[in-house]
């Protein structure tokens, strides 16, 4: 493994979306991930899912006691576990934090949840609309006039989920190399989707975000700050808010003269919105991004995932990488001294079962008996 985490020691309990995710980043960065998965396939699973990439992957039934007990031999030896489990799922199974950090004490154990490990809402079910909801992250999204609209679940899951847990995690084997102790990361969706929202607190109390949803300058209330339609039906973003940007902008859509409305008047936002509109519309959205590329006038084509693989300065810096045919991000942030390798594409459900326990120290007839118990597959 390559990358500045290479030697660090990952265990992963198979789950959905923000978990994962928190633990590919850690593996793009060249942690070992061992991810452990049920027994039998999951029937929702995503095939060749970039969330699992750069993995080794074991079945194993953790709710067994034998099973439980090949986990905590893999805690043994780990840095870090990650879990994404509803509170008390793993208290449970016999495998809290209390109970492998006496087999570990210097494991980072992670846990990812909606709600959290405390609070009132802890216990029941969620998905990210619902955790952003009460984080107030989704309120202020969307057109004035209009329901809130959720960004996909980019907010809950991936930015306030797995991006923080990695986080967490990170910090934790900081503190551990100082205290040489392990610690638990109540990671909840909620406080990350809620964190990420900083930034418009601060807006607000300044007095400059004073409108309700999408009538403020970033929430697509400024017309300088939008995506307009073209002629081709695809789109541009602008966003051009110093004026010395707004102005080279006014210049590649030929809007100079005393009848332009101007931009500082929320008043004036509607006619300036309908002008530039009207504008954009004259050309194709690539012929708008031939004409702003060279300039610093802040308008750029809206392109799909597919596009976006192919635009020059994301092929130059291969941003994105193929696997197995499946096209996605590749690792980031860029390190000069240890760059992250190419990630590995997923292998197959429970593909490294055998080279794990062997490792760990189990025999061909060891592993065969637990096989036939349905303990590991």
């Amino acid at each position: 493994m390559t990358g500045p985490l290479a030697g660090l020691k990952v265990i992963e309990l198979a789950g959905l979306a923000p978990a994962p995710f928190a633990t590919m980043i850690l593996a793009d960065l060249g942690a070992e991930v061992i991810r452990v998965d049920k027994t039998a396939p999951d029937p929702v699973a995503v095939p060749n899912d970039p969330l699992t990439r750069s993995r080794r992957r074991i079945g194993l039934d953790t709710r067994s006691p034998e099973g439980a007990e090949i986990l905590l031999k893999l805690i043994e030896s780990a840095d870090v576990l990650i879990e994404g489990f509803r509170p008390g799922v793993m208290e449970k199974m016999g495998l809290g934090p209390d109970v492998a950090l006496a087999r570990n004490p210097r494991l980072i154990y992670g846990r990812m949840t909606g709600w959290g490990q405390t609070g009132a809402l802890a216990p029941t079910a969620g998905h990210d609309i619902n955790y952003i909801a009460i984080s107030g992250a989704l309120e202020p999204l969307g057109r004035a006039g209009q329901q809130p609209h959720p960004p996909i679940n980019l907010l809950g899951d991936f930015g306030g989920g797995g991006l923080v847990l990695a986080m967490g995690v990170l910090a934790a084997l900081h503190e551990r190399s100082v205290s040489g102790h392990g610690q638990v990361i109540d990671s909840a969706m909620t406080d990350g989707s809620a964190l990420l929202s900083s930034f418009i607190y601060g807006m607000r109390a300044a007095g400059a975000w004073p409108g309700g949803r999408g009538e403020n300058m970033l929430d697509g209330g400024a017309p300088f700050y939008d995506t307009y339609r073209c002629a081709d039906g695809k789109y541009v973003a602008i966003g051009a808010i110093e004026e010395k940007f707004y102005q080279q902008l006014i210049q590649i859509l030929e809007l100079t003269g005393p009848d332009v409305p101007q931009r500082w008047s929320p008043a004036d936002w509607p006619k300036l919105r309908a002008v530039i509109a009207e504008r954009v519309a004259t050309k194709t959205r690539d012929e708008w991004a031939k004409l702003a590329e060279p300039t610093d006038a802040c308008l750029s084509p809206v392109l799909t995932p597919e596009e976006a693989a192919q635009h020059q300065h994301n092929v130059d810096r291969g941003t994105f990488v193929e696997l197995d045919g499946v096209l996605q991000p590749a690792p980031a942030p860029r390190f000069s001294r240890t760059p992250a390798g190419t990630p590995t594409a997923p292998v197959g459900h429970a593909n490294d079962t055998t080279e794990v326990l062997l490792e760990l120290g189990y025999t061909t007839e060891d592993i065969s008996k637990l096989e036939a118990t349905g303990t590991v597959k």
